[in-house]
Parts: C-alpha cells; structure tokens; sequence
C-alpha cells in the first residue's frame, strides 16, 4: 500500500504545480456557475420545488457541481488520455512489467489529482456561489464528514468507468471516440446540466440508477440534506456497489486485454 500512497502523493504534486491552469479553471468554473444558477433561479421561478429542492437548494447543486468539476473528470482531464495513448503507441507494455497492479497503480495516480482539484477547485466556487447567492449549505461539521466520504466514492466510481473507457482502446486502438461519448454520458447521467431528481418518471428512475448519480447527485443530495440518517447509508451503498461492480468489470476487461495485448511501436 506505500507504494500506492507514493504514487497518490506524486499525482497531487504533479497537478499542484499547474498553478496557472489551476487559476483558470476556477475562473472558469465561477463563470458557468453564475450562468447555470441564473438559468436555475429563472427555472425555480416558474417551477418553484422542482425536483423536491427549494431555489436555495437548487442554486447550491450549481455551485456542488462547479465544485466537483474537476475532481471527478467528468468533461475529461483525468488519466484516461494518458492511459490510452500508452496503449496506442504499445508504452503499455512497460506498465505491465512494473511490480505493481495496474489497475490500482491508476487509481493512485487518479485519486491524488481528483484530492488536489478537491481542495484547490471545490472551496473557491462555493465561497463565489455564496457571495452572489443565498446558500443552503450546512453548518453541522458531521454533515460536511458525510458529504466528503460520498464525493470519496463517487471519485472511485468515475475512475472505475473512466478505466474501462480507457481500456478499450486495446480493441479501438484510438480510445478518442469512446472517451468523447463518456464525456457527454457523464455530463447527463451525473446531473450535472439538471439534478436528476428533477427528471421526470421513468427517466429519473433511470438516470438515479445508473452509476454516474454518484458523482454529483448523490453526494449533493448529502449535502443539502434531503438524504440524511438512512438515506445517506443507503446512498454510501449505492456507490459502494456500483464502484465495486466496475472495478471487477475493469479487472475483467484488463485481464482480457492483456492475454492479447499487441505492441503498436511508437
């Protein structure tokens, strides 16, 4: 396990040191806050409740949202380029002969980047949200302890579909496309555009109960309160399961490519 913390450790350093890149982002991520939660406040206005959440509640989801961004990679800008052009060019093949499993190696990797855009892109965007709006956020410190162990679960459940993807550019060769495609299902599925519960009838039964809720729906819905007591170990499960069901898939997957694994030079 030192070794993975090793790895965790270098990841986040890595990333620490992108500081303008860093800057940027946030800039970024406040601009389209204030024009989602405007969108949201004119939404709420026609539709106050929707989705069960008063417009103070709504507008804090935008700003969870813009929050957690980065860290879960939901637009991209994880290891899931990297990962796939080391299998395009066959570099791959120096990743299999390291003593260290690959898949957790990865998750290290991953896991120190999404804690560093945690700590460097989600505090800055709420303090904005905060400044412009009225927030529904708590002030119960426990409350805060159930939402971070959520965002932790949710992190694994992007990695854990974000290795497939990657993965499959052992039979695709240019994992591009496919990565594109789980961009935007991501952005959907994880109500990132509108918080599910706002979806309606079987659309919303289906968009909570496929794995992308965990990203932001589920640990927002800690948050704002609207899942405590049983409803928030209920959703620990939810994300448990699912991140443990993907990791296997991934194991599967991994074990498939490398019985065929071609070195493509490079």
């Amino acid at each position: 396990m030192r070794l993975y913390v090793l790895v965790a450790t270098g990841s986040l350093r890595r990333y620490a040191t992108y500081r303008v890149a860093t800057v940027a982002g946030l800039f970024t991520n406040i601009v389209f806050g204030l024009i989602i939660a405007y969108t949201y406040v004119a939404l709420w206005h026609l539709r106050p409740h929707l989705g069960g959440y008063t417009l103070p509640q709504a507008v804090t989801y935008v700003w969870i949202g813009q929050g957690l961004l980065a860290a879960t990679a939901i637009m991209g800008g994880g290891f899931e380029d990297e990962l796939a052009e080391r299998i395009r060019t066959g570099d791959i093949a120096i990743d299999l002969y390291r003593p260290a499993d690959l898949q957790l190696w990865w998750l290290a990797q991953d896991l120190g980047r999404a804690l560093y855009q945690v700590a460097a892109r989600g505090v800055v965007p709420l303090f904005a949200g905060a400044f412009f709006f009225d927030l529904a956020l708590p002030v119960n410190p426990l409350v805060w302890a159930a939402f971070l162990l959520a965002v932790l679960l949710g992190l694994v459940v992007s990695f854990a579909i974000r290795y497939l993807v990657a993965l499959a550019a052992f039979w695709l060769l240019d994992g591009k496309g496919a990565a594109q495609v789980a961009g935007l299902a991501a952005t959907f599925w994880s109500g990132m555009l509108l918080p599910l519960n706002a979806f309606p009838g079987l659309l919303g039964e289906i968009a909570r109960a496929l794995p992308w809720s965990s990203m932001l729906q589920l640990p927002a819905d800690v948050l704002l309160g609207t899942r405590g007591g049983w409803g928030t170990l209920g959703a620990y499960a939810f994300q448990a399961g699912w991140a443990a069901a993907l990791l296997a898939l991934g194991r599967l997957l991994q074990a498939a490519a490398t019985r065929r694994v071609v070195v493509q030079g490079g």
